[in-house]
């Protein structure tokens, strides 16, 4: 038992990779859009069907109706085979050519001796030559001719009969011939046209609302303001999009909340401090002091820090920003601190962000670059989707077990280079925070000049 499941399995696992990637092939070739796969879903179905209901229509129907045509056809004109056989005379023949013009409505002649063209070339696909010629070969078994070929309304027929006369008979194609045949088919594309097209219109006004949720959606990721979005469509729909506002609604007032608790603790903690440097200033110059002086510049400037990261700048509305001048401002803060700074700049030179946020973002990036290295390089490259900045310089960089822990507020690094000699540890916390309130990130890794590289990607 235990060798058959073995087997079984063996067996199996070929089929199941080969239905695995089909499966995958699959995915790749299919659209993504959910607009797209929803057309998928109503017109594969009916494409199917028509196409079954047309096979089967053409099968059967179609060449039913044609042999039974083509079988009454041939009856008659063996019927008239037989009479010119029964009654040779000229007198007869006469007669014969008469009731087959008015009662069998087929036009008759009969010439003496000759002989059959020799056979047409058949075409690919023509069910009456094919259907015609079986009727004949088994009703009259008599040498036959027959030209079905061509757009013509006429179809002529020649039979060679007993004494080397030949029979040459002209029906209408319609009387051994289906030919309203594509009546049925025009009507069932026209009436699969109309479908699609009330389908289409009736996707779009259903997917529309799932767009403008998810635009919303993604707006609000990026930290911009939603005045205009109203749930709209099924009530699915609606309830998605009255959660998502429900969901906004409490992150503002969120949002609101800690800034009006932090301006409170900012005015109460400043207040303190001011009122501690002035105590210190009027004891005058001493040195024994200079201690409390420096605790107490260091915990106003661990105050500011630390309301500039909590606040991280969601007051301020999204504007353009011109890249250049992001540019030519950190040309000047390296020119400040003596360091060495080449720039790049590929695709669009705007960028739609808050821009005093964003600028503060790449300025400290910019900053702990100029303090541990000599020589930066800052490169933006924007696309239809991304906006990404690298920071790239050559100083002693990270550890990489570190990189992540030092997105952390107040985190210090023991090693030789400290992201923030200011002693509040905040500044990659507010970078990554301000990044991720555009909907980004920043990440850090090795840096091509043998330092640290910061890498900033927003979407557009």
């Amino acid at each position: 038992m235990a060798s058959f499941d073995s087997l079984k399995r063996e067996g199996s696992a070929p089929a199941d990779g080969a239905w695995k990637r089909l499966v995958r092939w699959l995915r790749r070739r299919l659209p993504m859009g959910l607009y797209a796969r929803s057309l998928l879903i109503v017109v594969i179905p009916m494409v199917l069907l028509q196409s079954v209901v047309a096979f089967v229509f053409m099968e059967r129907h179609w060449q039913l109706v044609t042999q039974r045509l083509s079988s009454a056809v041939t009856n008659d004109i063996a019927a008239i085979v037989d009479l010119i056989t029964t009654f040779p005379r000229e007198g007869d023949i006469g007669q014969i050519v008469r009731i087959a013009r008015e009662q069998l409505d087929l036009n008759i002649t009969v010439e003496p001796g000759g002989e059959l063209p020799p056979p047409r070339p058949k075409p690919f696909f023509e069910i009456l030559d094919q259907i015609l010629s079986e009727e004949i070969s088994d009703q009259i078994r008599r040498p036959f001719w027959i030209d079905t070929v061509g757009n013509s309304k006429i179809v002529e027929i020649r039979i060679k009969l007993e004494d080397d006369r030949i029979l040459r008979v002209y029906a209408r194609r319609n009387q051994a011939y289906a030919s309203n045949t594509h009546i049925f088919l025009v009507w069932m594309v026209g009436a699969s046209l109309v479908l699609l097209t009330i389908a289409i219109l009736f996707l779009r006004g259903q997917i529309r609302p799932i767009l403008a949720l998810a635009s919303a959606a993604e707006s609000f990721g990026k930290g911009q303001k939603i005045d205009d979005f109203a749930p709209r469509g099924a009530d699915e729909i609606r309830r998605a999009g009255l959660a998502f506002i429900l969901m906004r609604e409490r992150i503002e007032r969120q949002i609101e909340q800690r800034t009006a608790m932090l301006t409170g603790v900012s005015h109460d903690l400043r207040t303190i401090l001011t009122r501690f440097k002035l105590q210190l200033a009027l004891v005058g110059n001493n040195p024994d002091l200079e201690s409390l002086n420096q605790d107490v510049e260091d915990m106003q400037n661990m105050l500011e820090g630390y309301l500039a990261f909590a606040r991280g700048e969601s007051e301020e509305d999204v504007g353009q920003l011109k890249l250049s001048d992001l540019m030519a401002r950190l040309a000047a803060e390296a020119e400040l601190y003596g360091k060495t700074l080449t720039t790049a700049i590929q695709g669009e030179n705007e960028i739609h962000v808050r821009p005093n946020a964003f600028t503060r973002l790449i300025s400290n990036l910019a900053s702990n670059a100029y303090r541990y290295a000599n020589t930066v390089h800052i490169e933006a490259r924007q696309s239809s989707k991304w906006l990404t900045i690298t920071v790239d310089d050559d100083g002693p960089g990270i550890p990489e077990r570190s990189r992540e822990d030092v997105f952390k507020p107040f985190f210090r690094l023991d090693e030789a280079r400290n992201l923030d000699s200011s002693g509040t540890g905040l500044g990659l916390a507010v970078a990554r925070d301000i990044a991720r309130s555009h909907g980004g990130n920043v990440t850090l890794g090795d840096s091509p000049l043998g330092g640290l590289r910061a890498t900033v990607r927003v979407p557009t």
